[in-house]
């Protein structure tokens, strides 16, 4: 039987982009394993926080794993103790599993093990292809990037545009590179209900809470939603200068809601909104629940996500899930994960961003056939897909 191990450690009790596309392939890859014939084990590491503190404990959404091992040190510090001679620390790690096929590192790394195939995750090259996006930290991702490519032996990413980048500014071959695509954390899987993320149920006011926070907009007023963290790839600054032009232009009611945590360089973010004539219909809530986060986009009149690089781009999956309209950048990932269901604009320009959400205001017609392409998108991924296409990948080295 195929014997599989994945790190787990990137799922964190507020998971979001690589947590919550681990903790969702985790589950999946659960569901699948009678049916596939294989087993499945995880791994787990404390921050470098919690073990300063003697804090061990896994993340309450890992408890229910039966084959989970939890490394006592911090991954900075495993990092390199994994690379001494001998490997040691590697032999006793293969051991606890009884040697399996397949290790996959999961964040941009993979452990040197001696016995399995190694798979290791990168998710984009945004810190190459555009290091002024980035933290200084995570600019050092590719020195450790080729460091874990010469003893990998396939590398999984999530885009057909990331594998481009992989292939040009890495050198690896394609053949090495599988893609395996996302999904919205609100798809109705077909996998089963003891899934850690449930999907959400429009129905059901439980899945879907609106927000009680005060700056959250009038539920009688319209508004443009946003959903990502709060940082210069995102392109916000723009995306709030072409909401002033719709206001000036059009005098359109909507307001501009930002829901997302504040990331590197967010304050350009709130200058702008300070500086706008329109700030006080210029909304920012933090990390909401999924239940909150449903609502948004349930409720908004259009999705707006002008990001100037995507590996993949999972808020414009999730709109479409749940029956918003939606405005994207025509680069990287989004039109392969968009599709036809979008409205696509240059990025760069604040005019063709708000025109385009013109449209989708002004056009109710329009509007509501966006919403039917976009039902029929979102309903090519599947995180179940995502793990059998990830299984396929194992077996390929096999």
């Amino acid at each position: 039987m195929l014997k599989v191990v994945v790190e787990a450690t990137p799922i964190l009790p507020k998971p979001s982009g690589v947590g919550l596309y681990v903790l969702n392939l985790l589950a999946a890859l659960q569901s699948l394993q009678g049916r596939e014939g294989f087993e499945l084990g995880l791994t787990y590491q404390p921050s470098l926080k919690n073990w300063l503190r003697g804090n061990l404990a896994l993340p309450e959404v890992l408890a229910h794993y039966d084959h989970i091992a939890v490394l006592p040190l911090p991954v900075r510090l495993l990092n390199v103790l994994a690379q001494l001679p001998g490997q040691p620390l590697m032999e006793r790690l293969e051991q606890r599993f009884d040697r399996p096929d397949i290790y996959h590192g999961t964040n941009y790394a993979v452990y040197p093990c001696q016995h399995s195939q190694r798979v290791m995750n990168i998710y984009d090259l945004s810190f190459m292809r555009y290091p002024d996006y980035v933290t200084a930290v995570v600019r050092t991702y590719s020195q450790r990037i080729k460091q874990c490519l010469t003893w990998t032996d396939l590398v999984v990413t999530i885009s057909e545009s990331s594998k481009r980048d992989i292939v040009e500014f890495l050198g690896v071959p394609p053949e090495r590179v599988w893609v395996t695509p996302l999904a919205s954390r609100y798809a109705p899987d077909t996998y089963e209900k003891e899934r850690a993320l449930e999907p959400v149920d429009l129905g059901d006011s439980q899945s879907v809470r609106e927000p009680t926070r005060n700056e959250y907009p009038s539920r009688n007023r319209p508004y443009i939603l946003f959903v990502s963290t709060l940082e210069p790839r995102k392109n916000v600054v723009r995306l709030i200068q072409a909401f002033d032009r719709l206001k000036s232009q059009h005098r359109v009611d909507h307001q501009l809601l930002l829901v997302g945590q504040k990331g590197w360089q967010y304050e350009p973010i709130f200058e702008a909104i300070a500086a706008s004539p329109w700030q006080h219909h210029i909304h920012h809530l933090d990390y909401l629940s999924d239940a909150e986060v449903a609502y948004c986009y349930a409720q908004a009149d259009v999705f707006a996500y002008p990001s100037l690089y995507e590996g993949f781009g999972l808020p414009v999956l999730e709109a479409m899930t749940l029956g918003c309209p939606v405005v994207t950048a025509n680069t990287s990932s989004l039109p392969e994960v968009a599709g036809e269901a979008a409205l696509m604009v240059d990025p760069t320009s604040v005019e063709a961003l708000a025109e385009a959400l013109w449209q989708v205001i002004s056009d109710r017609g329009q509007r509501q056939a966006m919403i039917i392409k976009g039902y029929q998108q979102a309903a090519t991924f599947s995180w179940n897909r995502t793990a059998k296409s990830t299984l396929a990948a194992y077996r390929s080295l096999l």
